[in-house]
C-alpha cells in the first residue's frame, strides 16, 4: 500500500516549458501527465522517484530482508509480541541497506506471535531525482501530451537509454 508522493519530481513549470507551452488551458491535464509519467517511470525502473510513504505486511522476518520498493530512506516496524501486544521494534535492532533491512551487529530479531503481520511503514523514493530519470520523465510527459494515442514501442530507444542504469530488477 503507497501513498501519492507530496510533490512531483516534474513541477508543472518544468513539463510546460519542456513542452513549450505558454497558456494554462492544459494545466490539469498536464499535472495528471506528470504522474503517470512518474508512474511509468517507477514501474519501469523498480525504484521510487518520488518521496512517498508505503505500508508493508510480512509474516517473517526474513521477508524483510528485501523490500518491495527501494530506496527506502526511514522505516518504522510494528510487530505483535508472543503475549499479543502490538510493539514498535526499536531502530536500533535494524539498519536501512537500500532495499532491505538487515539486523544491526550482535541484535536479533524479537520473537513474534504465530499468525501476526509485521508491518513496515516507510517513506521511500529519491530525494533528487536523477538528471536523466526526470529527462526521460520529461520526454515521456512530452509524448503523452503531443500524441494522446498509442505509439510504437520501438520508439522509446531514448527512454529506455536514459533509465537503463535506474532499474532495480525485482
Amino acid at each position: 500500500m503507497t501513498t501519492a508522493p507530496s510533490a512531483e519530481p516534474i513541477s508543472l513549470a518544468e513539463a510546460k516549458r519542456h513542452l513549450n507551452l505558454f497558456h494554462d488551458d492544459d494545466d490539469v491535464l498536464i499535472g495528471g501527465i506528470i504522474a503517470a509519467a512518474r508512474d511509468h517511470v517507477e514501474k519501469y525502473c523498480g525504484a521510487r522517484f518520488a518521496s512517498q510513504v508505503i505500508e508493508a505486511k510480512a509474516t517473517c522476518w526474513v521477508d524483510m530482508a528485501r523490500l518491495p520498493v527501494t530506496p527506502v530512506t526511514d522505516a518504522d516496524i510494528e510487530y505483535v509480541d508472543t503475549a499479543g501486544v502490538v510493539t514498535a521494534l526499536p531502530d536500533t535492532v535494524f539498519e536501512l541497506r537500500g532495499d532491505g533491512l538487515v539486523l544491526k551487529y550482535g541484535q536479533s530479531w524479537p520473537a513474534t506471535q504465530p499468525g501476526s503481520l509485521i508491518t513496515l511503514t516507510a517513506v521511500a523514493g529519491f530525494t533528487n531525482c536523477p538528471p536523466a530519470v526526470k529527462h526521460a520523465m520529461l520526454l515521456r510527459i512530452e509524448d503523452l501530451y503531443e500524441n494522446r494515442g498509442s505509439v510504437d514501442d520501438a520508439d522509446w530507444s531514448a527512454f529506455d537509454s536514459l533509465l537503463s542504469n535506474y532499474r532495480f530488477y525485482t
